[in-house]
């Protein structure tokens, strides 16, 4: 209890500004490149293992897309050879 009445006793006070990120990296120096370090290589060993996750599912839903994609086609070109057989008919019946 001394120490708070001593505080008290002396006042009151202005608190110091907050430093900078500029500042604190200056003041820490090199533990905050190793932090960056440690930080980048967590991240790499990260998206080394979900990238390979994330390669499989866009190369799957890319496979099923040019799938889905190819069906329409191929219903479109059937589509086209049939008109165009029927319109063929026509014409040798007409002539």
């Amino acid at each position: 209890m001394a120490k708070h009445d001593d505080l008290l006793e002396q006042g009151a006070r202005e608190a110091p500004e907050p430093e900078t990120a500029e500042q604190r990296s200056g003041r820490l120096g090199m533990k905050t490149a190793a932090g960056g370090v440690v930080g980048g290589g967590f991240a790499l060993a990260k998206i080394g293992v979900l990238g390979k996750l994330f390669i499989w599912i866009f190369a799957w839903n890319g496979i099923s897309s040019l799938w889905r994609i190819g069906g329409w086609i191929a219903i479109a070109v059937v589509a086209a050879v049939v008109a165009l057989y029927l319109v063929l008919r026509s014409r040798r019946e007409h002539t």
